[in-house]
């Protein structure tokens, strides 16, 4: 694609973008911090501490940063509105969408904010069976939690996946006019392998 083309493109995407997006980071009133790990040490029930810490981690789950890329169908959402994709586009068979739509065509390596253009170099939506949307913290619990859902991964391998991977980490610096996950990708991370670590019980509801 010749440059000229793929500007032309950002452009008009952030045209889009730009007559809805004011209010959009005030319009999620969520916490923007995480509890350390030892705030839940007065719990003596192992188990219960652990579901409380997994809770707290929740906050992060569920947050549009996270949601936006995990949808219920094979459009992803934006804003903090969590409003569908515009311009309008579907995952396509490996998760970087269709052949003639790819991610990559408007999402490069990096945030373009004068574009308000969100970027990371492996820029795709989650597995189809790791669909978070309109999923309340126990049923995300539950689904990570069971190989047969989360692509058969160990509790163990979401340290790494939430504490560091740079996609994850871009929900803590998604660019102008979107609110970061609450917290830190490092306090996120302490959280899961705290939790990891008593048990990975998850919240009853």
């Amino acid at each position: 694609m010749k440059p000229e083309t793929r500007f032309q493109i950002l452009v008009s995407v952030a045209a889009i973008g730009l007559s809805t997006l004011t209010g959009y980071a005030a319009s999620q009133p969520v916490s923007n911090t995480l509890a350390s790990p030892e705030s839940f040490a007065g719990i003596a029930d192992t188990a219960a501490r652990s579901a409380a810490t997994f809770t707290e981690l929740g906050k992060v789950l569920t947050h549009p940063r996270c949601t936006n890329c995990h949808p219920a169908g094979d459009r992803p959402h934006q804003t903090d509105a969590s409003r569908l994709h515009q311009p309008p586009v579907t995952r396509g068979p490996d998760g970087h969408g269709t052949e003639t739509m790819r991610c990559s065509i408007c999402h490069g390596n990096a945030n373009f904010d004068p574009g308000r253009m969100p970027g990371h170099p492996e820029w795709h939506l989650a597995p189809r069976e790791m669909a978070w949307e309109g999923k309340t913290i126990a049923e995300i619990c539950a689904q990570i939690t069971d190989p047969a859902r989360n692509g058969g991964r160990k509790a163990e391998d979401l340290i790494h996946h939430i504490g560091e991977d740079t996609l994850v980490g871009w929900a803590w610096h998604p660019g102008f006019g979107r609110s970061p996950a609450p917290g830190t990708q490092k306090e996120a991370g302490a959280l899961v392998e705290a939790w990891v670590k008593t048990g990975a019980a998850c919240p009853v509801k």
